[in-house]
């Protein structure tokens, strides 16, 4: 896939990187918040290969890429240089451009945690897989508890969440549009060993006078959350009170010697109480129906994650971890819907007949079962809806036995099968009854989903697409196309074949060599079909010729790709090679441009095979029939040598 191209156009459709106030991402989906909502075309977007879905909510227009965010991440933070990572970039105002979305403040909470949490899921997860990882070595024995290998990695897992504090600062800087490096500081002084000294004799504290309350903030979430708020203001205040000449002195001084007093005579202080009273809730409940937290979630995790509050129960979670060594509340409820998300979607792979269908729910599915359920959740459940269903009611059942068991989570992990070493531990039936309760989700949901099925969608194959010398059929889907229809191409209406008319067209080899079928080009998004159907041709000679009469509807400025709409109806995209866009443009020579006119047989572009083989670069080229859906008919001729002008694809 081309990461590149899908970075810029999703940076496009979301209204430019100007629109764009701040970007995170999580294991699968970019999270941005956009000055102006307005200016995103979601439809655009859902549309892009590469793109499973768009959702909007928890104050968060969320973009969903599957497994490949990071690179996507990365390509769209080059174009944008740290507007979005370094607060320091903004005005002194502290004012963004554009207009302000207005939320409601559970649509704020949500915001502010999910971008709090974000940048810090990967330490708490790395730390939460090696809690696992000693959990598997205590049981085994290969690993006791009083040896020093055990206590040097139980120091390196307890690090991330005895340092929590630290770590959200950042985040919560990054969402309060305020310095992390000062944020950091002041977490830091709520963790300083000063502060355990004191806490450690036990006599009373004062500050000017104030009594000042001795608490614990190691592992504490919600406490620096209200600090970081808080600084933001005060630094904006410090901005505008410290003189320019002495500014880069007295402003972070400032905010130090009013944030770092407050944080610990009142903020702080007012932050755990309100952390205690939430674990000490979620507590009672599970106390006195301790099946009724995993069956909600259970059952209404995929409704968090399609509105974004998944979110509002990690704070609570991560204190548990910190606390107790254990948590109760997300675990074993994600555990069960994790599972039968898996479950539903393993059962459309094995009874849709739809083949694309089938190879998006066979891959989907099993990411699911391992943990991350976002492309199984938008690219099959939620789209035939039945499967979600029985999904949800799988995982509620699930999550009632996870409940009444006691099943607890010891470590921060995506629940799945690949992260059964986090519910090890102290209790040795607790992994007996996570295995059990991902057995219940499993075989509940796939046997709910098998018996009252869903709309399977039809697959073009149905309706007669076969080889005409192979039994062997095109795959893909075409996706939308922004450029000029084929009826302003015509030059006349009498050559658009219409709705009721069948007809011929051959579509002829645009350059000598090998044709192959597209699954022989090593990328996905033409392997796959995702653009349309077609077929591939391995060039002998570097000389691309029209295999069409039309007009050039796309040129590349990289020079090795173009689009011609035919005048009989078809579109055809040719891709020299697989991302030789990243040559910008070097060992391709071509004169054409968008709007002129060509017959077939015409030289299109000339390019270098040996000095672009020479950069690592494939030359197999796909010919994409742009607009598949139009012909009911595609036939690919056999794979053989073709020299330019043969005929290679037929379209009815």
């Amino acid at each position: 896939m081309d990461y590149r191209k899908l970075g810029q156009e999703i940076t496009e459709l979301v209204g430019t990187k100007d629109n764009i106030a701040r970007l995170t991402h999580c294991a699968t989906r970019l999270r941005f918040e956009l000055h102006d909502l307005s200016k995103a075309e979601t439809e655009k977007l859902k549309a892009l290969p590469g793109v499973i879905t768009v959702v909007n909510n928890g104050g968060q227009y969320q973009v969903v890429v599957g497994n490949e965010v990071q690179q996507v991440y990365r390509v769209i933070t080059q174009q944008m240089g740290s507007a979005t990572r370094n607060a320091d970039s903004k005005s002194d105002s502290g004012k963004n451009n554009g207009p302000k979305q207005k939320q409601s403040w559970i649509s704020r909470f949500i915001s502010v945690i999910s971008t709090t949490f974000t940048p810090v899921i990967p330490a708490i997860i790395g730390a939460g897989m090696i809690k696992a990882i000693l959990a598997v070595l205590v049981l085994t024995g290969l690993v006791t508890t009083e040896s020093q290998n055990y206590y040097i990695l139980n120091t390196i897992a307890d690090a991330a969440f005895y340092f929590m504090p630290i770590l959200l600062a950042y985040g919560a800087s990054i969402k309060f549009e305020t310095s992390p490096i000062l944020a950091m500081t002041v977490a830091g002084v709520l963790l300083h060993p000063g502060w355990s000294a004191l806490m450690a004799e036990g006599k009373d504290v004062f500050f000017i006078g104030v009594p000042v309350r001795l608490t614990d903030y190691a592992g504490s979430v919600l406490p620096i959350i209200i600090v970081v708020w808080l600084m933001s203001y005060i630094e904006r205040f410090a901005d505008r009170v410290s003189p320019s000449m002495i500014k880069f002195f007295t402003k972070p001084m400032i905010v130090l010697l009013i944030t770092a007093p407050l944080a610990l005579v009142a903020i702080g202080p007012f932050g755990t109480y309100l952390n205690d009273l939430v674990a000490m809730g979620a507590e009672a409940i599970n106390a006195r129906a301790s099946w009724l937290i995993p069956l909600l979630m259970g059952t209404l995790q995929p409704f968090l994650i399609v509105t974004g509050t998944a979110w509002a129960m990690t704070p609570i979670a991560t204190s548990q971890l910190t606390k107790n060594g254990y948590e109760m509340i997300n675990g074993p409820g994600m555990l069960a819907s994790n599972i039968a998300q898996g479950g539903a979607t393993l059962a459309v792979a094995l009874k849709t007949k739809n083949k694309k269908l089938k190879q998006l729910a066979a891959s989907s599915g099993f990411t699911a079962v391992l943990g991350i359920t976002e492309p199984s959740l938008y690219g099959v459940t939620l789209k035939l809806k039945k499967p979600l269903i029985a999904a949800m009611i799988g995982g509620g059942v699930a999550g009632i036995y996870a409940g009444l068991t006691g099943l607890v989570r010891y470590a921060f992990v995506s629940p799945g099968l690949a992260a059964l070493p986090a519910f090890i531990g102290s209790n040795p039936m607790n992994i007996v009854h996570a295995i059990v309760t991902c057995l219940i989700a499993f075989i509940v949901t796939f046997a709910l989903t098998w018996i009252i099925g869903f709309e399977d969608p039809v697959d073009d194959e149905e309706e007669g697409n076969t080889n005409v010398n192979e039994d062997k059929t095109l795959s893909g889907q075409p996706v939308q196309d922004n450029t000029p229809s084929t009826q302003s191409v015509a030059t006349t209406n009498e050559n658009v074949p219409s709705q009721n008319e069948t007809r011929s067209l051959t579509i002829a080899s645009p350059m000598q060599g090998e044709l192959v079928h597209l699954d022989r080009v090593p990328d996905d998004v033409f392997s796959l079909g995702l653009l349309g159907k077609g077929a591939a041709i391995i060039p002998a000679k570097g000389e691309l010729y029209a295999p069409i009469a039309g007009e050039v509807t796309a040129f590349m400025d990289s020079k090795h790709a173009v689009k011609l709409n035919g005048y009989d109806g078809e579109e055809v995209l040719i891709h020299i090679g697989v991302d030789t866009v990243n040559l910008k443009g070097r060992h391709f020579d071509s004169s054409i441009k968008v709007g002129d006119r060509v017959q077939r047989g015409d030289l299109l572009i000339s390019f270098d095979i040996d000095a672009i083989k020479a950069e690592g670069y494939e030359v197999i080229t796909p010919i994409i029939i742009a607009n598949s859906d139009r012909f009911p008919d595609i036939k690919l001729e056999k794979q053989s040598l073709v020299e330019v002008g043969a005929s290679i694809i037929h379209l009815s």
